[in-house]
């Protein structure tokens, strides 16, 4: 069996500069990773089935480790049947990150247990399939995000500690991004000018 961390992230900003006509929103943001993990258990059976065990709220086939399953299993030169088991530390609809980073350790165990020998940018790009997120988790550095949030220059940053407050409420993203009201002309800006002065940059979602 093997036990691996799924940690969460922060949007240190988020600026929404666009809308595709595909119903996808153009942004910027910062992600940073924190040390708020969930932990995946993977243990190989012989029965071939994809079983999910620990978040019984969520249909299998909405279940993003599960698709993350789905979507390797053509790759996979070693194929085998997983129970997988999930410990929920991250809270859900809390904007951190939380399915789309079980979605990515997902790819990067199974890649490495079905020998499917892709590499980071491979699982990346299956990744987003999943959800824009799931790439910054597949790399697991800090990133300058754009696009949909796919597009990742990695960055470092100063070593911080973060209070993260979560309210008793699950807010939908999705929902969030189909508001009549939210700002989606947020002029683009540079890295750089987050380093001088990173107070100029907010979250459109506020």
């Amino acid at each position: 069996m093997i036990r691996v961390p799924s940690p969460a992230k922060l949007n240190l900003f988020l600026h929404i500069t666009g809308r595709r006509p595909d119903g996808y929103h153009e942004l910027q943001s910062i992600f940073q990773l924190i040390d708020l993990c969930d932990w995946l258990e993977f243990e190989q059976t012989d029965d071939q089935q994809i079983q999910i065990e620990g978040l019984a709220s969520v249909d299998l086939e909405r279940n993003l480790i599960y698709r993350a399953a789905q979507i390797l299993q053509p790759y996979a030169k070693t194929p085998s049947g997983l129970i997988i088991r999930l410990e929920k530390n991250i809270p859900m609809g809390a904007g951190l990150g939380g399915g789309s980073s079980n979605a990515a350790t997902t790819l990067i165990v199974l890649n490495q247990l079905w020998h499917c020998g892709l590499n980071s940018e491979q699982l990346a790009e299956l990744g987003v399939k999943l959800g824009a997120d799931v790439p910054i988790f597949v790399h697991g550095r800090n990133a300058w995000a754009e696009g949909i949030g796919e597009h990742l220059t990695f960055i470092d940053l100063d070593q911080k500690q973060f209070i993260v407050l979560k309210p008793d409420c699950f807010i939908s993203t999705q929902q969030l991004f189909s508001q009549k009201t939210l700002t989606r002309d947020t002029k683009p800006s540079k890295f750089c000018a987050y380093q001088i002065k990173p107070s100029d940059f907010g979250n459109n979602f506020e």
